[in-house]
């Protein structure tokens, strides 16, 4: 058996987040579908971790097992790119060692979320219009007491399978990208629906609603009743997943 990784990216418009689920179109179905048929043989897709419904990724990796080497992966990725559908792309694929694992070997995660203040038809299904005024200011000085903290009860999903709510958080930051509002975090590891929860609560500080003592109280009430309402799934891209050097390097 061979292992391989793989780069892609998707806009998550149209499926219910990366997991296999019963009775709804996931990304990892549609992906181990188009790479069952092209290498004639059961191909079983392991991802970098979850998406929810709605959120995109324009960096996210996969591993799987191939019963005998892939000679041309360049041209692999030209005929998985003619079977997948069009909201779904292969970049590269390359071989790696049988230990490399797509989401336990993960050092870091890098997410991005797009608020746009001015509606526009285009964006729709890739931000969230947000009608009224931010104080960013205040956003980005709520954002840095991230760093203060390692559990993020608060902004995670109620009854997940995790054995622990602890992060790292090495990023969080909102700026100003392309006209749009964008905030960027990056952990070594994200809870279920945290960033969301981390950004619908800044919307709170921002909006003037809540305090910057507010924000830390929240946290540190490890409550997710305590916190903002999620921000909606479609401005949310997870953008980087960061490997140790000698697996993006491959064999």
């Amino acid at each position: 058996m061979q292992r391989y990784f793989v780069q892609l990216s998707f806009k998550g418009t149209n499926y219910h987040g990366w997991q296999i689920q019963p009775n709804a179109l996931s990304v990892q179905e549609t992906v181990e579908k188009a790479f069952s048929t092209v290498l004639r043989e059961d191909i079983s897709v392991t991802g970098a971790g979850r998406t929810d419904t709605g959120v995109h990724s324009s960096f996210y990796i996969l591993h799987f097992d191939a019963s005998k080497k892939i000679e041309d992966t360049q041209k692999l990725v030209f005929r998985m790119n003619g079977f997948l559908p069009p909201d779904v792309a292969i970049q590269k694929i390359w071989s790696v060692n049988r230990e490399a694992h797509a989401r336990f070997s993960a050092l870091s995660r890098t997410y991005k979320y797009y608020i746009t203040t001015q509606k526009s038809p285009f964006q729709t299904e890739t931000s969230f219009f947000f009608h009224g005024e931010l104080d960013v200011n205040k956003m980005n000085d709520a954002a840095k007491s991230l760093f203060e903290y390692s559990d993020f009860t608060s902004f995670s999903r109620l009854h997940t399978d995790v054995k622990t709510n602890f992060c790292k958080i090495y990023r969080a930051e909102w700026k100003k990208e392309n006209g749009t509002l964008c905030f960027e975090i990056k952990a070594d590891r994200f809870l279920r629906n945290m960033v969301r929860a981390i950004v619908g609560t800044l919307l709170e500080v921002g909006k003037g609603k809540l305090s910057l003592e507010g924000f830390k109280k929240i946290i540190e009430q490890k409550d997710r009743g305590a916190a903002g309402a999620s921000a909606p799934a479609q401005g949310l891209f997870l953008v980087d997943v960061e490997y140790p050097e000698e697996i993006l390097l491959g064999e």
